[in-house]
């Protein structure tokens, strides 16, 4: 009788330590374990990231590490880091932050603009995704890509269309250049682009070249079509196109210095020895002096038709220019300006 008692006591703590290991267990897995005042916290994964990284990371979110390293060596995670960007919510349990961990990598919004040359691109990229800007340039200036998709040095800029775009901070450089070049693609796909470029007899390299000169000439997206077709115009008579913009761009690129603040272009500089300076030759430049914005590009798609061949800007209404058929009547316009420019004291 007194051995069935002690088998009795010994099973009721076997069953009650069991429980309270099956209890342990069962808060380590799903009873909340952070520690943050905030409705989410992100964590940025990298593709190098250990799971030491990841708790280096998360250190300072948990309430109990120890729990959480117990689990993620439970579901498989301390070998299977993923790289990419997470949230973590308020509350979550063990097992929810390892699941996030694992499958709910969010996209990023990426966007850019403004961007003139691949290297200030690349910058603005890597400060949005993973890929740094050394591993950017190497992807953009490919020699292989480049001549496989039919761009050049000089073109190669005009691929990136400047928008706002979904990407997985851990989007490697090549796939994310891949990506600008499927984008690319699109673009020039969706509203008879193409068919819109081959009517103005211009190839979308010359399109986007064109674009660049508008975009910098006006920053008016109602006016760019008045100024699109002004080039046109001098494109279809063989005329220099004399564009200032270009002139200051190749300045800026025999000096390879891009940050030049240069508000006044002088005759002398209208000599300068650029295929870039469309003072001395015909046609578009052979690559775009800026990142164009979708408006300059549709602008020369959709260029107003006119007779104009001359402008220059309005000093009464800034921002916008005076446009002349003749020669005489842009000489009167210019007149104005220079004028204006001249009791400014703009020297350069």
């Amino acid at each position: 009788m007194y051995l069935r008692k002690i088998l009795i006591v010994i099973a009721l703590i076997g069953i009650i330590g069991g429980g309270l290991f099956v209890y342990n267990i069962y808060q380590a897995i799903f009873s909340p374990n952070t520690d943050f005042k905030d409705d989410k916290a992100i964590v940025y994964i990298s593709s190098e990231d250990t799971f030491q990284d990841v708790k280096n990371q998360l250190e300072l979110l948990l309430k109990d590490m120890a729990s959480f390293d117990l689990v993620a060596g439970r579901k498989g995670y301390t070998n299977n880091i993923k790289a990419g960007k997470y949230e973590i919510k308020a509350g979550m349990s063990n097992n929810d932050i390892i699941n996030a961990l694992r499958s709910r990598n969010i996209p990023v919004k990426l966007t850019f603009n403004n961007q003139n040359t691949l290297e200030e691109l690349a910058g603005r990229i890597s400060n949005q995704i993973e890929a740094d800007s050394s591993s950017l340039i190497t992807a953009f200036k490919s020699s292989e890509f480049l001549s496989k998709n039919e761009f050049t040095d000089d073109t190669a800029l005009s691929m990136y269309i400047p928008n706002s775009y979904e990407f997985f901070w851990n989007t490697s450089a090549e796939k994310f250049r891949d990506r600008m070049l499927k984008e690319y693609n699109r673009f020039w796909e969706a509203k008879n682009r193409l068919a819109k470029a081959k009517e103005i007899g211009l190839t979308k390299a010359e399109v986007i070249s064109l674009a660049s000169i508008v975009h910098e000439e006006s920053k008016k997206a109602d006016e760019r079509p008045r100024v699109a077709g002004l080039y046109l115009n001098r494109l279809k008579k063989n005329m220099l196109l004399q564009a200032d913009p270009t002139v200051i761009y190749a300045i800026k690129r025999h000096t390879s210095n891009y940050d030049t603040l240069i508000k006044r272009v002088l005759y002398k500089d209208l000599e300068i020895d650029s295929p870039y300076n469309t003072y001395k030759h015909v046609g578009v430049p052979p690559g775009p002096i800026a990142m164009p914005d979708i408006s300059a590009i549709d602008a020369v798609l959709n260029a107003e038709n006119h007779e104009y061949l001359y402008f220059v800007a309005d000093v009464s209404n800034f921002g916008y220019h005076k446009f002349a058929k003749t020669l005489a009547q842009h000489n009167s316009n210019k007149r104005q300006y220079i004028r204006w420019i001249n009791k400014k004291g703009i020297k350069r």
